[in-house]
């Protein structure tokens, strides 16, 4: 199994099985990988974005392309010191015709403000970066999230603009 490891973390892109495993029963799906139960405390509006993205990206487009899986997908970011699940971080697909893409990421709220979302987003933008087709990666987040705007700058983004509530970063190699 593909792996991306930084130093507390362990990235795991899931692959289309492992993805509707997880949909169906999230116990047997972390059991599957050798996890610890994970109490994942998640906002109701993330909750409702991860459920969007299963449904109508992460599930078709991972078995679409199942060679391209890791710019389809969830990575399941895993804490190492306590070998539990603690959020999800992904890439909007394969890099466009200009080679870009975009990326999101949510982290469990019982370990906000301890660097693991921008640890997560550093280890996937190097591996992302490694690849000669990718030139830039988005990011955007609502005005009001100061704590994900924090995360994108130390990870390198830079403030593009602001539109209709959010704020625009890229990052690029």
């Amino acid at each position: 199994m593909f792996t991306l490891q930084s130093s507390r973390l362990t990235l795991i892109p899931l692959s289309y099985n492992q993805l509707t495993l997880s949909t169906q029963n999230r116990n047997l799906f972390e059991q599957s990988l050798g996890l610890n139960p994970s109490d994942m405390l998640i906002d109701d509006e993330f909750k409702a974005e991860m459920d969007e993205a299963m449904q109508n990206f992460w599930l078709p487009n991972t078995q679409a392309y199942p060679d391209l899986y890791q710019w389809y997908t969830n990575w399941e970011v895993i804490l190492k010191g306590t070998n539990t699940s603690i959020g999800g971080i992904g890439f909007g697909g394969y890099p466009n015709d200009y080679g870009e893409t975009s990326i999101g990421y949510m982290i469990n709220k019982n370990y906000w403000g301890n660097g693991y979302a921008t640890e997560a987003l550093k280890a996937v933008l190097n591996w992302g970066f490694a690849f000669s087709i990718l030139k830039a990666v988005n990011a955007d987040t609502p005005v009001g999230n100061t704590a994900s705007q924090r995360v994108l700058l130390k990870s390198g983004f830079k403030k593009t603009h602001t539109e209709n509530g959010l704020l625009y970063f890229k990052a690029t190699k």
